[in-house]
Parts: C-alpha cells; sequence; structure tokens
C-alpha cells in the first residue's frame, strides 16, 4: 500500500510538473497583445462634432511589429494614421495607415515600432486618428491603451 502511495505521489508531481511546465511555455511564449480601439469626434483635441464614428484593432507584436485596421462609418476619410501623445494632446504621426477599401484604413505590413515608440504604446500614449477634408486635423480618434 505504501508503495502505491508513493507511485501515486510521484506521478502526480510528474503530471502538476507538467501542467506546470505547458503553462509557463504557454504564458511564456505571449506572441502579441491585441487592444480594441473605439473612435469619436468627441476624442479629437479640439472636441468636433460629428456622426462618424469607427472602431479599430491594433495588435503588438513580442518583437514590436504592429497590425492592424480600423473601420470608419459616417464619413468619408482622406488619410488616417497613429500618432504618438497621450489623451487631450496632439502629437506627431508614428505610421500612416494605408486605405483597403470605401472604410478600411490598416497598419502597412512589416510596420514595427521603435523602442520609444513601444514604451508610448505600453503607457497608452498613440492613437489612431482619421482626417477629412471638412476636419483636416481630424475628425475622429481613438486612444489606443493596452
Amino acid at each position: 500500500m505504501d508503495t502505491l502511495k508513493q507511485v501515486g505521489k510521484r506521478s502526480l508531481r510528474v503530471a502538476v510538473s507538467a501542467v506546470t511546465g505547458l503553462f509557463l511555455v504557454f504564458s511564456g511564449s505571449a506572441l502579441s497583445d491585441e487592444v480594441k480601439v473605439a473612435l469619436g469626434g468627441n476624442q479629437e483635441i479640439p472636441p468636433v462634432t460629428t456622426l462618424a464614428s469607427g472602431t479599430g484593432t491594433l495588435t503588438v507584436g513580442a518583437d514590436k511589429s504592429i497590425s492592424g485596421s480600423v473601420t470608419i462609418v459616417g464619413m468619408s476619410a482622406t488619410v488616417a494614421h497613429i500618432h504618438e501623445a497621450a489623451a487631450g494632446t496632439n502629437g506627431p504621426i508614428v505610421v500612416p495607415l494605408i486605405k483597403t477599401s470605401d472604410n478600411v484604413w490598416a497598419v502597412p505590413a512589416g510596420v514595427k515600432l521603435t523602442d520609444a515608440q513601444h514604451e508610448s504604446y505600453k503607457a497608452g500614449n498613440l492613437y489612431f486618428n482619421i482626417h477629412s477634408d471638412a476636419h483636416k486635423s481630424g475628425e475622429i480618434r481613438g486612444q489606443i491603451k493596452p
């Protein structure tokens, strides 16, 4: 009976070690971070009164590569970017987005954040900004908060 208990305990330790090892491998290989963003005129600086809105997704890889897109409704966008600045302030363009359809703008393939931009991302200091003829400095904006 004691031998069976020892074998059982050993088997349990092996099983727990195996599960823990799998968990560590899995959690250690978190390859990306995906953020959903709501865009609106009320986030622009200064705020814009508009019926336009948008939803965006940004995925940031462990190697600082990024991908994602913004889908807009209620406006005709002229350009779209990811900018670097805290909420409530305006900042420079970090990534120009490319138009992939009438209402979708995407991060170009192969874009990576610099170390400083990645730190800004982690601090919530990047934002999507969608511009129009009516609002050349931006009609809708959405802060990217990981």
